[in-house]
């Protein structure tokens, strides 16, 4: 127990809108939904993670409330915040056999949030029980995941789709030159397909089915070359009240998102117009990269193709690389220039 001790004193937190990773020990030993659920009669914590998303939406507001802490890619609950990240701390194998007022802790943040919102993250972590914690900016730990060295004197452009927020920056020599930040991501996609469904479909449908249907006909073009199969979709009928049931498909999921899909390209294309001459050179070379949950919508790489002119890339396994680039920051806990104390 003494060598394990000493090889779990670290952890790697990606805590997403949508999604908490933690690595250890090159592990992932966490991968829940960012959310919890509160007994509103006891004031305790009901359940975290998974099986509070199954809660999500079918609760009784006077006695459990499905909470996530995280809005737009910041802290909107601290208290929350702390009670999910005790509990999914303390829910690592091994933890409690030593404790964890001895944790170093290194936690991937938007590049777009205020001081006061970077304070609310370390001190939500140090609550929890983290002794020492270093923050890391979301594109920068989204460029090591995906295995760029970014000490090198070499421009390279990283768009990062979360759950809250787009993150677009131009990244060389361990800075990031150029930093955009728009808080559209998988949770803005999420209201527009539940808003297409009311006024296309009279059907109102929750977040949970919104998720579903963007994973399973999510696109960014209305012409794909290998579509998803059209799948069907339950929930309220907004003129009779009662269940029913309708047909989506890819095409019309791709018109409804072509407004907030149009926000992250004007965002990449304000970040290319500021970004200077020699690394313009650079990532004309060697393209974009694409991570977060939002590359793997069907067509977003085409499409940003076709309105940049540059080769663009996802990621190997896009929703882990900004939690595989923050395990990559923690063994370099002393050397990388960029981590935020």
């Amino acid at each position: 127990m003494g060598l394990f001790s000493f090889l779990t004193k670290e952890i790697a937190i990606d805590l997403g809108t949508a999604n908490t990773v933690i690595f250890c020990n090159d592990k992932v030993v966490v991968d829940e939904p960012s959310i919890i659920a509160l007994d509103l009669i006891t004031g305790k914590m009901k359940a975290v993670g998974s099986r509070a998303q199954l809660m999500h939406g079918k609760t009784h507001d006077n006695y459990v409330r499905t909470i996530r802490p995280l809005r737009d890619g910041v802290i909107a609950d601290f208290r929350s915040a702390e009670l999910m990240l005790r509990e999914f701390i303390t829910s690592i194998p091994g933890i409690k056999s030593w404790g964890m007022s001895s944790l170093k802790v290194v936690i991937c943040i938007p590049s777009g949030i205020t001081e006061v919102e970077e304070r609310a993250v370390k001190d939500s972590a140090e609550q929890a029980g983290a002794k020492e914690v270093r923050l890391i900016h979301e594109p920068m730990a989204a460029a090591i995941g995906i295995g760029l060295d970014v000490l090198e004197p070499i421009g390279n452009m990283i768009v990062d789709i979360g759950g809250g927020t787009s993150e677009i920056a131009v990244i060389s020599l361990g800075n990031i030159v150029i930093s955009q930040s728009v808080r559209v991501a998988g949770d803005e996609f999420n209201d527009d397909i539940k808003e297409y469904m009311k006024k296309q479909h009279n059907l109102n449908v929750g977040e949970r089915t919104a998720e579903r249907i963007k994973i399973e006909v999510g696109a960014a073009l209305p012409k794909l070359d290998n579509p998803p199969q059209d799948i069907k979709i339950q929930g309220r009928d907004m003129m009779t009240g009662i269940p029913k049931e309708v047909i989506v498909n890819y095409s019309e999921i791709a018109m409804c998102l072509d407004k907030s899909i149009s926000k992250i390209e004007q965002e990449v294309l304000l970040a290319l117009e500021k970004t200077p001459p020699e690394l313009s050179s650079d990532i004309f070379r060697t393209g974009i990269y694409l991570a977060g949950g939002g590359a793997l919508l069907r067509g977003l790489d085409k499409r940003l193709q076709q309105k940049t002119h540059l080769q663009v890339h996802v990621a190997e396994d896009p929703l882990r690389a900004v939690a595989r680039g923050t395990q990559i920051a923690l063994k370099n806990f002393g050397k990388f220039p960029f981590l935020i104390k």
